[in-house]
């Protein structure tokens, strides 16, 4: 049996986990009497993939899960289409209903790599909000819902007076009103009594409360459903959480982020923001944890919190295989040892500055294929540095300028490195 087992032990493990923002009163209570309960997070479909700041939200529900919570994923195919003023300063592309499809058929797959699906009480569901907000009409929803809700009470949530000043169409505006209802029918139809979202969303959640409040049968000071936050992450280190170092976001999609990339994204963790990421996106327990923690201190450049964060969240993701084969890429990458692992030099040339090369190129000398590898500006640079003794190819260090090539590797890669730091891998073209 965990310290934290059953429904009464998901705050406790959240609060030492960082995970936990805010509740309301009664869910304490609520989750101390054990009683089946669901709690639903949303996930906006604009996209065929999630990325890593989506892993806040998905682990929320993770961990909800194992403490024996039903959890729900709602998709926002239609309050999508909208936006959130809370998230962005502008507005959405309308998607059609055929890409909404199929970005939700893309992030039902990803979200299986951390929920089980399978049927039951306990089993996770996945729920598109186009399904009922399609089907809404105007004047229905005026009368069902606006009417329950005054100008002033939404002009005071944050989520919509921080965009005042810079413009807020009414499109976005009803947002506020639509996740109500979201929570609400979800509520009425499903039985759902928890919503869970990042502390930005609490504005929404609440309104979603007090909807609720409003249509449902309940005694004197009954408290018919509940809200948890979390509370946003701002890595100490002042890195933007979620961004590769070029700005990209990094994704789940392996063709978007390749599961090399993903592993060396977490890899990357700066010390300071290594423990409370082992804290959100690890099932490792807490001495677990906390003993990583000590040999980060004792030894930093072992870098042993950063490996296990990127092998466990990374063998998540994408499976046992893909992690493996990164963890290679990456031995070999940041090795002085020869790589001869055609499959690891295919993954290095797609991910660490790949070139191309020709025959000719080849038969040019060592020179030519310093230039082709574009880690330099001119013939000029090239040569200085191989005469000073700073270019390897093959892990064979280059004597002259017109040195021969060393045969490619596999009759296809040249492996170039130059001086101690940088490492770069040329394809040879067969056209």
């Amino acid at each position: 049996m965990t310290p934290f087992a059953g429904l009464d032990g998901l705050l406790p493990e959240l609060e030492w986990r960082g995970m936990l923002h805010q509740t309301t009163p009664g869910l304490p209570a609520r989750l101390a009497t054990g009683r089946a309960i669901a709690g639903y997070n949303g996930f906006d479909p604009s996209g065929p993939s999630l990325h890593v700041g989506h892993l806040v939200p998905i682990f929320g529900l993770l961990r909800f899960q194992r403490h024996g919570g039903r959890p729900v994923a709602l998709v926002g195919g239609g309050t999508g289409m909208i936006g959130d003023p809370s998230g962005t300063s502008a507005e959405r592309n309308l998607l059609d209903r055929d890409t909404l499809e199929a970005n939700v058929a893309g992030i039902r797959s990803q979200l299986e790599r951390f929920l089980d699906f399978s049927p039951g009480e306990g089993g996770a569901l996945l729920v598109n909000n186009l399904d009922w907000l399609g089907e809404i009409r105007l004047i229905e929803f005026l009368r069902d819902i606006g009417k329950h809700f005054t100008i002033p009470y939404m002009l005071a949530k944050d989520s919509v007076r921080v965009r005042l000043d810079r413009g807020l169409s009414f499109t976005e505006f009803s947002y506020m009103l639509l996740q109500a209802d979201d929570y609400e029918h979800l509520y009425r139809t499903m039985g759902v009594e928890l919503q869970m979202g990042g502390a930005d969303q609490w504005g929404n959640i609440t309104a979603g409360l007090e909807l609720i409040r409003r249509r449902s049968e309940r005694a004197e000071g009954e408290e018919p459903a509940h809200a948890l936050a979390y509370p946003l992450l701002l890595s100490p280190s002042g890195a933007k959480f979620g961004k590769s170092e070029s700005g990209d976001s990094v994704w789940l999609d392996p063709e978007r982020t390749s599961p090399f990339a993903f592993y060396q994204y977490w890899l990357n963790t700066d010390d300071r923001d290594v423990g409370g990421y082992l804290r959100w996106f690890t099932e490792l327990d807490r001495a677990s944890i906390e003993g990583l923690e000590a040999q980060l201190a004792s030894a930093p450049e072992s870098r042993a919190a950063q490996r296990a964060l990127a092998a466990d969240i990374t063998a998540r993701t994408h499976g046992a295989d893909a992690t493996a084969h990164a963890e290679r890429v990456s031995a070999a990458a940041f090795s002085r040892e020869p790589i001869r692992d055609p499959g690891v030099l295919a993954t290095l040339h797609e991910a660490v500055a790949g070139f191309s090369f020709t025959d000719a190129d080849l038969t040019g000398g060592a020179q030519a294929i310093a230039v082709a590898s574009g880690a330099f500006a001119s013939n000029g640079e090239a040569r200085r540095t191989i005469t000073q003794g700073g270019l390897t190819i093959n892990d064979e260090r280059v004597a002259s300028p017109e040195a021969p090539v060393p045969a490619p590797i596999d009759g296809t890669w040249l492996v170039v490195r130059v001086g101690k730091k940088r490492l770069l891998v040329g394809r040879r073209k067969t056209d």
